[in-house]
């Protein structure tokens, strides 16, 4: 096993802890088991038929070589790293970089490791307007990321194109090239072509592998190696997690437990699913999770084309910081959540209080006592308060953040989807509702070939003053 590991905690989730109406009885679980079992052993051979790329991910001979020989090029080359993607091609970039670089990382030279980094997500014009007014005279010291498949990604691709223009009028077309790296296909797309006719260094996106599964790839490795985090360990975390959740035996299986739970849950009416890490460390790490339940479980139809529409609601919170806003509702409303917890035992520092003023002795209790045990005692209480209200909880135990164990993190939860997904009885790595919105875009935005979307679209894009108070 791994110096370092993550556990995962079910027992608040049991009828002895939550009674009969609310918790699962030892009958329960037997019969989860009994239907889960199965579907490991299935999962596993689709995994050695190839139809699941992403779990071979943390063991590819090629590509952390050829992310870490980048990285140590880049690294020399440039002060500013920015990442042009969104979806699976931002959120593992940043959940990595939260997780395991500094919080002042990006401004404080001295907690720095590499490049500066910054993650754009969006094409929100006042956000990237800012960043380019300051980077406008720092190009040729900035390094693009630009990850998308295709290429034809309306966000990333309208990044790209307004940095391209920069970087060609400001560099040229030596600078054009010197200054952006490419993460996409291999062989064809539009980025591929792009990429092949300019010459910018590239990385590829595995096939196979969806967006939100990819962050062991080169797509999340690249960003976290610039910057100066340990790959190898982070892979080697994942697999460690990948020999625990292929075992065959359920009550062993912290994948199997977690997506069999989640799933008796959803049939019993709770339908939401948040996540709570008591570390701020871990705040993109939930994140990351709620696109990969969200757009892996919500689906329409089920295997066999019935209408099902099933899926649960994945919700982020951030411990402590939503006690304060979100627990009056998580106990005193609907019990129709289940809740998961992130605790670390061993966090990389501790601040510790000062003296209680003499005017103030009822703040005595925390004079001289450590933030972390504060920290994690407020979780323990928010976790003793839900359970009072007959809420189900679970807990995924850091020995501490590292590398190692969130790498572990990342496989465990991408093998939970993929159980989940099967005992749903629903297609896990398609997400055909997200492009009926992307091709709205096309046409909205006059791409050839979507005129007659356009005509369709057209009553809803003038405002109705019948409806405007």
């Amino acid at each position: 096993m791994s110096a370092k590991n993550i556990y995962f905690y079910y027992k608040n989730v049991c009828e002895e802890i939550l009674g009969p109406e609310h918790g699962i009885t030892s009958g329960q679980f037997a019969e989860l088991a009994k239907k889960t079992a199965p579907l490991i052993e299935r999962l596993n051979q689709e995994r050695k038929s190839g139809k699941t790329p992403y779990r071979d991910l943390p063991y590819h001979p090629r590509y952390p070589k050829e992310v870490k020989e980048l990285a140590a090029r880049l690294q020399q080359e440039c002060e500013n790293f920015v990442v042009l993607g969104i979806g699976g091609s931002a959120l593992g970039n940043i959940a990595l970089q939260t997780a395991l670089n500094p919080y002042l990382y990006n401004l404080d030279s001295k907690q720095r490791k590499g490049p500066r980094l910054f993650v754009f997500d969006n094409v929100d014009p006042v956000q990237f307007g800012s960043f380019l007014d300051w980077i406008g005279d720092q190009l040729n010291k900035t390094v693009f990321n630009v990850i998308s498949k295709s290429g034809q990604t309306a966000e990333t691709a309208a990044q790209f194109l307004v940095i391209r223009q920069m970087l060609l009028e400001r560099l040229g077309p030596e600078g054009y090239k010197k200054q952006i790296v490419a993460t996409t296909d291999p062989k064809k797309g539009t980025l591929r072509a792009i990429t092949d006719k300019a010459g910018f260094r590239a990385l590829e996106v595995p096939d196979g592998v969806g967006g939100r599964f990819s962050v062991l790839s080169p797509v999340g490795l690249l960003s976290a190696a610039v910057c100066g985090i340990d790959i190898e360990t982070l892979l080697e975390g994942a697999r460690q997690m990948d020999e625990r959740v292929s075992r065959t035996d359920f009550f062993a299986n912290p994948a199997a437990l977690n997506a069999a739970i989640q799933w008796h849950y959803y049939q019993r009416g709770k339908r939401i699913s948040v996540m709570m890490p008591y570390c701020h460390a871990l705040k993109d790490l939930s994140d990351w999770y709620r696109q990969l339940w969200a757009e892996s479980l919500g689906k329409k139809t089920d295997l066999d084309g019935r209408a099902v529409f099933v899926g649960p609601t994945p919700v982020n919170a951030l411990g402590t910081t939503d006690q304060h806003s979100r627990v009056q509702l998580y106990r005193e409303g609907p019990n129709d959540k289940v809740f998961t917890f992130l605790q670390v035992k061993q966090f990389k520092r501790d601040v510790v209080m000062g003296d209680c003023p003499p005017e103030a002795p009822e703040l005595g209790y925390l004079a001289r006592a450590s933030m972390a045990k504060l920290l994690n005692s407020e979780k323990l209480a928010t976790e003793y308060a839900l359970i009072q209200d007959k809420r189900p909880c679970l807990t995924v135990i850091f020995d501490s953040v590292c590398p190692e164990t969130v790498g572990q993190f990342f496989y465990l939860y991408e093998v939970t989807t993929s159980l989940a997904g099967m005992l749903f009885h629903i297609n896990a790595y398609d997400q055909p509702a997200v492009e009926l919105g992307k091709e709205a875009t096309f046409a909205l935005m006059g791409r050839a070939g979507y005129e007659e979307m356009a005509k369709k679209i057209r009553p809803f894009q003038e405002t109705d003053s019948r409806y405007l108070v």
